[in-house]
């Protein structure tokens, strides 16, 4: 079949332009095949037609065409929504084993979108009118010829470092134009606090915008319109953010109500031409593709003054986080959803109908796991800007999709929303800047989690309220009417997880203060030695937790050190009869 055979079959006036989809789709796909000369689905293992199979909200779904490894395909008669489209295939990729391209195509308009793991997405579109164009066709050829071509040059952590210095520049030179130090600490300190507060409303927007949030590119379009001077530019951003508060009409658009906290304060300083140059090229990023596990830490370095200097420094990576959030929070929960299945099984193949008591004894045993799912608390009680909690956020939403799957595959499901979001993870964080930014860094998580796996975002608000994220000390408070030092209560939860600070040795009396040292050496008095390493109150704390809170399980960072060793004698109590499974995970 040469190109013009193809158009004029398949274009409008063609014999098989009124097919319908389901019609449609086979001959289109095979037809295709001839054009550009590559494989048949059934030339290979893994490469066939896809049967029809239910998905999530109890709907009938399926790839027209699949490829294991290499791509999914979905076919539309022409006119149909192709962004529902894609998103269909989002939902069940899982089940496809995430193959890097997702390919959607209505007969008149093919659009190429690439899912690489670590890398932005990017979308390539042919229209059928320009099948005739070698170099299209030769794109096209290499969905099968050369998939890897289509992996993007650069990583979601390239965007992400790159979004973070042009933010740290930024946010250097709009502190240098407050209070200086020497003279006010206290102004200096207010006036980099409303910096970075209206720096961490910026890249929400960015990020808000990129992902759709946002319509319009109104963000973008303040930032870029070179015909405003700064007034009005402080303007115009300080109305967008009031109205993102609340919902409601900006102009002719109507924005959701975002709420969550993030637009509580608004004031928006004054902002010169480097000022604005900064943030254009920012504008100019792919800000939904950041890296959320690296970002909160970013982010951090940069908008905080006394971490400027560690913004090139290392930082705790994924797979790092993985080896504490993997055994303690997924392998678990994974191993109970599989206790659970072969039961579900076993019920829904008792089932004759829908709604007898077999369905209806299975649909209340999975009503109830998604109940544990949604009451299920991740406390990480030194949260930093939030990479814990993202990857343990990550991971119980990964385990709730895929129960929804392997329901639906029964015939088993229901009309609702995930239960899993935000208000699963709680954190506790000294530093202010470090306790905005976990709530920034879950919160876009959760959204970019929903995109990418073709769920809806939630608009009502679009941002839930995170005050489970405190900004407060972990270890002790002070009585409020006698004033004396007590310890600070942790919040109730299933699991605690994290990467408390290490001081040991001189550095903890001089770091922490005479008066905080001795504070600790009071409160844990013969639980914690005064000599022990800072670390080993977290590690303390949770053991207490396990034996009087019903806390599950405690998977903590700790060094080969004496500080180290001291955490694990704090552990011993705690491992249950059999050691296959203890309550404690350390890294070292």
């Amino acid at each position: 079949m040469n190109p013009q055979t193809f158009i004029q079959k398949w274009g409008p006036g063609g014999p098989a332009f009124h097919l319908n989809e389901e019609q449609g789709a086979q001959s289109h796909f095979i037809d295709l095949c001839d054009l550009l000369g590559v494989p048949k689905p059934g030339s290979e293992d893994g490469y066939l037609f896809e049967e029809k199979s239910a998905v999530i909200g109890g709907r009938t779904g399926y790839a027209d065409v699949f490829r294991r490894g290499v791509f999914a395909w979905e076919n539309k008669a022409p006119g149909r929504n192709l962004d529902t489209a894609l998103k269909q295939l989002l939902t069940y990729s899982l089940a496809l084993s995430n193959p890097p391209l997702l390919v959607v195509c209505d007969r008149l308009t093919l659009c190429i979108h690439t899912q690489f793991t670590g890398h932005p997405t990017e979308v390539h579109t042919v229209l059928l009118d320009e099948f005739d164009q070698p170099e299209k066709l030769a794109l096209l050829r290499r969905i099968w010829l050369d998939p890897e071509s289509f992996r993007p040059k650069k990583t979601s952590r390239d965007i992400t470092e790159a979004a973070a210095k042009s933010f740290a520049t930024l946010a250097d030179s709009l502190r240098k134009r407050g209070p200086q130090h020497a003279q006010d600490p206290a102004g200096f300190q207010a006036h980099a606090d409303e910096v970075a507060h209206f720096l961490t409303q910026c890249l929400f927007c960015f990020f808000a915008e990129d992902v759709g949030l946002l319509p319009g590119r109104m963000f973008d379009g303040l930032v870029n319109n070179r015909k405003l001077t700064s007034d009005r530019l402080t303007s115009g951003m300080s109305n967008l953010f009031n109205v993102m508060r609340e919902g409601g009409m900006y102009g002719n658009d109507d924005i959701p109500w975002f709420n969550g906290g993030l637009f509580k304060k608004v004031k928006v300083p004054l902002l010169n031409v480097l000022d604005v140059t900064e943030l254009r090229n920012a504008a100019a990023l792919n800000w939904s593709a950041i890296d959320v596990s690296i970002f909160g830490t970013l982010f951090e370095r940069g908008l905080d003054p006394a971490k400027r200097s560690q913004l090139g420094a290392h930082y705790t990576d994924p797979a790092t986080i993985m080896r504490i959030v993997e055994p303690v929070l997924q392998r678990t929960m994974l191993q109970i959803w599989e206790q659970l299945f072969p039961i579900l099984t076993g019920l829904m193949a008792k089932s004759k109908k829908k709604n007898d008591a077999s369905y209806k004894a299975a649909r209340t045993r999975f009503i109830d796991w998604l109940d544990q799912l949604k009451n299920y608390r991740v406390l990480d009680p030194a949260c930093g800007s939030g990479n814990f909690l993202f990857l343990g956020l990550k991971a119980l939403k990964d385990i709730e999709h895929k129960s929804h799957l392997d329901a639906a595959a029964l015939g088993l499901d229901r009309e609702a929303d995930l239960v899993t979001g935000p208000h699963n993870m709680l954190g506790i964080e000294l530093n202010e800047y470090a306790a905005e930014l976990a709530r920034v860094t879950v919160w876009i998580g959760e959204l970019q989690w929903r995109l990418t796996h073709g769920y809806e975002f939630k608009t009502n608000p679009v941002l839930e309220p995170l005050d489970n994220i405190e900004c407060r000390d972990a270890l002790i408070t002070f009585d409020a009417v006698r004033g004396e030092p007590i310890e600070a209560l942790w919040p109730q939860a299933s699991i605690v997880i994290g990467n408390p600070p290490f001081l040991g040795g001189s550095k903890k009396r001089r770091e922490l203060g005479d008066a905080y040292f001795e504070a600790l050496d009071t409160v844990f008095s013969g639980r914690v030695p005064g000599g022990a390493d800072l670390v080993c109150y977290w590690f303390d704390k949770a053991r207490t937790a396990i034996e009087t809170k019903g806390l599950g399980a405690v998977g903590l960072v700790a060094t080969q050190s004496k500080a180290f060793a001291a955490a694990a004698a704090a552990t011993a109590p705690c491992l249950p009869p059999s050691e296959k499974k203890p309550y404690f995970r350390c890294v070292v």
